[in-house]
């Protein structure tokens, strides 16, 4: 096993990290900005290095301050997390380049999967179902386009290939709007993401958002670990994820798990992946691969008994799957709640000094998270600051866990969502399940 790993992330993902490190007996290294001397991993870590100042672009997105970290504390590994440079591929290659392992998938696989166009070609080829699309990027030629949007069927919408986080993306209805929406969907994701190169799908109507969470070992051995619903969503950021999902019958998981499986084997992936689709009417529909850890791995973690971390850091040390798919087996509900540091109508940041916290508790209760009393919340990064879990025998059990836990946990001095999520919880659609990805926006009238 490695004897010492870098934490190149902050907050409640860092502390999820250096806690399985800790199990195992591994040496932990947190780096972090001058805004977050205080947070609570880089308190419990065996050492500690400040890489540059708040802003993430002079700090956790610092390549060579991270790789200098690296080297002056002797890390054998750097662990990503999610988000900031988890998949970033240049960051990968130049972590390995300097030595070092990348407790993640190998460059080229990310680079792989990061373009959605190359990510729908290596889907298809290992037999992964797709949304219908262009099969490639669009040309300059309009009636080209058109022709293939008339292949498609209305809607289609137009993505950026290198896009994400909901940036990149416009639905067109009908054939008028369609060169304009091509244009505009170009010039942002030049902007946005230095790559004007977009695709056309079908536009689903009314689909869920259903993943599927994969372990590969790289050495020709994967698995996959059930599905995870994460359909209540708000401008296309998860807000409520639960697993498994409800009205995904045992062989439909089968069929949707062992073609996700057979694509890590094809493509030689290794650690943690998720993929993602649309499910609509009884049918999948991939939409792109994540590379990484998720924020929603813990609902997975509670069905399973599987500690994913634990496993990504094994694989990274070169160790072969320490499970098989016959050891795999869902148990319960679980239901993870994002609480941010966030107004809960208008969803405006709220950073500040937490005066007053207390965490929820009770059977099935898990509870991540960074923050303390006194601790402030910088405004620079994600209004994420914390995750609650709850487990149940059955989802009804696991939402009345949520529904306690929820009014047990206190957070004083500065806004949160927790009056939205005690409202989902209590929301009569939402307990019936099965609600589609327009479901919470058309709830909070902000449905576009």
């Amino acid at each position: 096993m490695l004897d010492k790993i870098l934490i190149a992330n902050r907050g409640e993902i860092a502390l999820r990290i250096l806690r399985a490190c800790k199990e195992l007996g591994i040496k932990t290294v947190a780096v972090h900005s001058t805004a977050d001397k205080d947070l609570k991993h880089v308190l419990l870590a065996d050492e500690t290095v400040c890489i540059g100042s708040a802003a993430s672009a002079k700090s956790y997105l610092n390549v060579p301050a991270l790789i200098s970290a690296a080297e002056v504390t002797c890390a054998a590994a750097i662990h990503p997390g999610y988000g900031f440079l988890s998949e970033n591929a240049d960051f990968a290659e130049q972590v390995e380049r300097s030595g070092f392992i990348f407790i993640g998938p190998k460059p080229d696989t990310i680079r792989l999967m990061g373009d959605k166009v190359s990510a729908i070609h290596a889907m298809k080829k290992a037999g992964v179902p797709c949304v219908p699309g262009s099969d490639g990027p669009l040309g300059g030629d309009i009636e080209t386009n058109k022709q293939i949007a008339k292949q498609i069927g209305y809607p289609v919408i137009i993505k950026a290939s290198g896009g994400g986080g909901g940036r990149g993306m416009r639905i067109v209805r009908e054939e008028k709007d369609l060169e304009q929406s091509i244009n505009m969907t170009k010039l942002e994701a030049k902007t946005t993401f230095n790559n004007d190169m977009v695709y056309m799908e079908k536009f689903l109507e009314n689909p869920r958002h259903i993943e599927i969470q994969v372990l590969s070992d790289g050495q020709g051995h994967a698995v996959y670990l059930g599905e995870r619903d994460c359909s209540m969503q708000r401008r296309h950021q998860k807000v409520v994820e639960e697993a498994p999902a409800l009205g995904i019958t045992p062989k439909m998981r089968q069929f949707i798990g062992e073609r996700c499986v057979n694509a890590c084997i094809e493509i030689g992936y290794r650690g943690a992946g998720t993929f993602e689709f649309l499910f609509e009417n009884g049918e999948f529909y991939f939409i792109e691969m994540n590379t990484r850890i998720q924020v929603e791995h813990p609902v997975t973690e509670m069905v399973t008994g599987v500690d994913l971390i634990r496993e990504q850091i094994s694989i990274a040390a070169g160790n072969p799957l320490s499970i098989k798919q016959s050891d795999i087996e869902i148990k319960g509900h679980a239901i993870e709640c994002r609480i941010n540091a966030e107004d809960p109508k208008t969803f405006m940041p709220s950073p500040g000094k937490i005066t007053r916290f207390h965490a929820p508790g009770g059977f099935g209760i898990r509870w991540e998270s960074h923050i303390y009393a006194g601790y402030t919340v910088p405004p620079y990064y994600d209004s994420m600051i914390g995750k609650l879990i709850a487990y149940g025998e059955t989802r009804e059990v696991a939402i009345a866990r949520m529904k306690n836990a929820l009014a047990e946990l206190v957070i004083d001095g500065i806004k949160t969502n927790i009056d939205l999520h005690i409202d989902i919880m209590n929301d009569k659609g939402f307990q019936k399940g099965g609600t589609n990805i327009h479901y919470l926006e058309k709830k909070l009238g902000i449905y576009e």
